[in-house]
């Protein structure tokens, strides 16, 4: 019999998903920030499709965002909470920012990661 679970090693999300308001890409292109700006915060992100499962703390996972499905490479989480809704066949959490790519490593980070050309923002 097959599985319905899925392992990411990547938290991709949308806006409507719950991506961090805060990370809009172009002012952080302008105004870099850092990690520490977010120390001790946590994120929460809704009603992922498919039922998934993510590396605990202290395994990183990336953090994506997915805009119009474009992936955007953000940084590091942990994700400290998971739910799943077996009905719904989705995904829900919490996480935290460990790390945030600075506006360099965010150019170099999908090419080193993934390397899906329909995937990426440029």
């Amino acid at each position: 019999m097959g599985t319905i679970i899925e392992t990411n090693d990547t938290l991709q999300i949308t806006r409507e998903q719950g991506f961090p308001k805060e990370l809009d890409y172009d002012r952080y292109q302008k105004y870099p920030f850092t990690s520490k700006d977010f120390k001790g915060r946590v994120f929460e992100f809704h009603d992922k499709p498919k039922i998934r499962i993510y590396h605990a703390p202290p395994v990183r996972n990336f953090l994506a965002e997915n805009r119009d499905g474009k992936w955007i490479y953000w940084g590091q989480v942990h994700i400290i909470e998971v739910t799943h809704d077996m009905v719904k066949q989705t995904t829900s959490g919490k996480f935290k920012i460990e790390y945030i790519y600075t506006p360099d490593e965010m150019k170099q980070a999908h090419n080193i990661l993934d390397r899906r050309p329909d995937v990426s923002v440029k």
